[in-house]
């Protein structure tokens, strides 16, 4: 018997776990709570994708004439679906890597209408190996599959999301409501044998449900249903990124008729006296709840216990969950999408909240923004640890809003000083912090990637959102990591309050010469969305919108709003997705803009060079004097070698340090290589106290003249330019 049963619902990701059961297990450890957790969806898919779950998909009672050609032929060819599919979903799941070559021999799946773009394919994978190109056609074969089910069986499945229509801008219950009361799903009776196996195995006081998107909405209402309906004695909560930003103007009481509580933000606290009350009928304290008391809805937040530093809420646990049951797909040719579906990731966070937290556009007026708590670098690297030990995993994703750069460098030089061999990436802001050496530093600690938020490439527009950076700063910061072999994804916006066409097309332009430049490997368009919580939102006057006001008894977060330049911003969505695609494979920039939009557009304002002369600048001499100075190469060979000049012989020092890929060699004048030898074992990166470049110079000096002469030598620029010494 457990006293909580934590569940996150269909559907999420198909190759790793959502975190939030992981980490909400992880501080009920240092509670001695006891619970079991489970992700439901890809336990479904497991079960849906099966010989079996094939089998009854292509029994159930449809007319096939009423089919779509397409589907009419995958369910001609519905005994190779069932023979190939457990064969597929190992293959996925990693455990069977062979298989890559017969399904790349193209007479081994099945193939309908998504096999159709493979022409596309072939030029956007080209350069894939064997196992990723198998990956990405088994993934086609699941999702004609998922047009199948779509179609016949259930139209509201989804991989990624399931009946999200109904989660998304819901402002009335009602929709749902009736889904809920109506008859089940194909979807719904797997899921709910699947639950009804759990609640026989934990026997929880309380089952609590972390909904993270619209489209784990409804299966967790259906789950929350039928707990009510065979286990009334049994407590259900609902908490998670949905409630968080959704359900915070809630009134209506019908959802209570399913959950008996709905928690908002950080979810320790509330969870943990929500715990306590399962034994007491008095004195009840709630932590930001909403509850039904006297047949109302109300909002409980009468317990005065703190939330929890974030350095006493435990290492996420991963127990419990089928880490190995996981299947890494590949959906198209966005290089940083491949690192969302594929591949197992373990889930950290460096910093509660943002320390930005200034983005217009963003829910900054709510806690798990506003509220910002870094960690120290050394328990995020013990909880790393604890976590490949765990899950023998050392794939890190940290899900942070915008990682901080001072906690990056500190983190990666944990990494190093503990010698671990990781690989991770993360969420940034583009800040001018991110020097080359610290991209090359962060590079050498196992960061493979970054995403960030270049939204509008419009300076007019950065600073109304407040963003805080410049496009000639973007610029510079993806140039950095880009020559440090980590790779850049930026989120791109359009239809941003008050954007003009004009505006629409020079950012575009910025975003071609960063491609063509090559400083920039990935990035995705999305159409600006106004939330409740945001500064635009919470004040759409200063914006110059107008909201379009609803009653709210459910949900409230998108909102629907007309703008005051009248622009149809929907119609650039094509054509700016279209010129990205080919960006993205190296290929028409030459193309003019307006050939991408079946409309006409001005011409770009901005100069063709724009980017280009932006990265002119070098930085390579300037003498910063309060930056920590870092030795990455502790084993150097020095020879004392005497070289002949005109009859007189010179003494010299040859120092050499192997890298992984190179060897850098150089020539000192023998005190000068000796002082150096000392600081690089005085100083390497293991130490706990990193040197000054101010202190270097100070120690330098005592005992020879011009500190900047030698700093900025040739010879020691080589050992700079290939990372043996960073200054950060």
């Amino acid at each position: 018997m457990k006293d909580l049963l934590l569940i996150t619902p269909p559907f999420t990701q198909l190759n790793t776990p959502y975190p939030a059961t992981a980490y909400i297990k992880g501080f009920l450890n240092t509670k001695n709570i006891s619970s079991y957790q489970t992700d439901l969806g890809i336990e479904v898919i497991l079960e849906l994708f099966s010989k079996k779950g094939l089998t009854k998909i292509f029994s159930e009672e449809i007319s096939i004439q009423s089919l779509s050609e397409n589907s009419q032929r995958i369910f001609s060819l519905k005994d190779e679906y069932i023979k190939t599919i457990h064969q597929v979903i190992s293959f996925l799941q990693g455990k069977t890597p062979t298989l890559a070559r017969q399904i790349c021999s193209m007479n081994f799946l099945p193939e309908a209408s998504r096999f159709s773009q493979l022409d596309d394919m072939e030029f956007a994978f080209g350069n894939m190996g064997l196992q990723d190109k198998a990956k990405h056609l088994a993934t086609l074969y699941l999702e004609d599959l998922s047009d199948y089910i779509v179609e016949a069986v259930d139209s509201d499945f989804g991989f990624s999301r399931y009946a999200e229509r109904l989660g998304k801008s819901a402002n009335s219950f009602d929709e749902l409501y009736a889904k809920i009361s109506g008859e089940k799903t194909f979807i719904d009776k797997i899921t709910l044998e699947i639950l009804d196996k759990k609640l026989k195995f934990a026997e929880p006081k309380l089952v609590c449900f972390s909904i993270p998107f619209p489209g784990n909405l409804y299966s967790a209402f259906r789950c929350a249903k039928f707990i009510k309906e065979k286990y009334p004695h049994i407590k259900t909560a609902m908490g998670g990124g949905f409630p968080n930003t959704e359900l915070r103007d809630i009134k209506d009481k019908r959802v209570f008729e399913f959950f008996d509580f709905i928690t908002l933000d950080d979810g320790e606290v509330p969870l943990e006296l929500l715990c306590e009350n399962l034994d007491k009928t008095e004195n009840l304290e709630f932590k930001r709840t909403f509850l039904i008391e006297n047949e109302e809805v109300i909002y409980k937040n009468n317990s005065k216990r703190h939330d929890y530093k974030q350095a006493d809420i435990g290492t996420p646990d991963y127990t419990d969950l089928q880490l190995d049951q996981y299947i890494s797909v590949i959906e198209i040719a966005n290089p940083m999408h491949s690192l969302w579906s594929d591949g197992r990731w373990n889930k950290l966070t460096m910093a509660h909240g943002c320390y930005w937290g200034k983005c217009t556009f963003c829910d900054i007026s709510l806690d798990y923004i506003k509220i910002y708590e870094p960690i120290s670098a050394k328990i995020l690297v013990d909880r790393m640890e604890e976590l490949v030990a765990q899950t023998g995993e050392t794939g890190f994703h940290f899900v942070d809003e915008a990682a901080p750069p001072a906690l990056m460098r500190e983190v990666a030089i944990e990494i190093l000083r503990r010698n671990l061999v990781v690989t991770w990436w993360t969420n940034i802001r583009f800040e001018k912090s991110f020097t080359r050496d610290l991209c090359f530093l962060l590079k050498l600690s196992g960061c493979v990637a970054v995403s960030g938020g270049l939204e509008v490439a419009s300076d007019r527009l950065l600073k109304l959102i407040d963003k805080g950076i410049s496009v000639e700063q973007v610029a510079k910061v993806t140039r950095n990591f880009t020559e440090a072999g980590v790779m850049i994804h930026a989120y791109l916006m359009y239809g941003y309050p008050t954007q003009t066409v004009q505006e629409t097309v020079d950012s575009l332009e910025m975003v071609r010469q960063l491609f063509e430049m090559g400083i920039l490997q990935s990035a995705f368009w999305h159409q600006f969305a106004m939330t409740a919580h945001s500064p635009v939102g919470l004040n759409p006057e200063e914006f110059g919108v107008t909201p379009i006001k609803q009653e709210i008894l459910f949900a409230n977060n998108d909102i629907d709003f007309t703008d005051k330049t009248g622009i149809d911003h929907g119609k650039f969505s094509f054509g700016l997705k279209k010129s990205l695609f080919n960006y993205m494979h190296g290929i028409n920039f030459e193309i003019p803009l307006q050939d991408w939009f079946d409309f006409k557009i001005p011409k770009t304002t901005v100069h063709p060079d724009y980017i280009h002369d932006c990265l002119l600048e070098e930085e390579d001499f300037k003498f910063k004097s309060n930056s920590k100075v870092l030795f990455l190469a502790k084993n150097v060979i020095a020879e004392n070698r005497l070289k002949k000049k005109k009859q007189t012989e010179y003494p010299y020092t040859k120092i050499t340090v192997h890298l992984k890929t190179n060897v850098v060699s150089l020539d000192l004048e023998p005190d000068h290589a000796k002082w150096l030898m000392k600081m690089m074992q005085e100083n390497y990166v293991d130490q706990s106290q990193k040197i000054t470049l101010q202190q270097l110079k100070n120690q330098f000096e005592e005992n020879f003249e011009d500190f900047e002469l030698f700093w900025f030598s040739k010879q020691m620029q080589m050992l700079k330019e290939n990372g043996v010494i960073l200054s950060l």
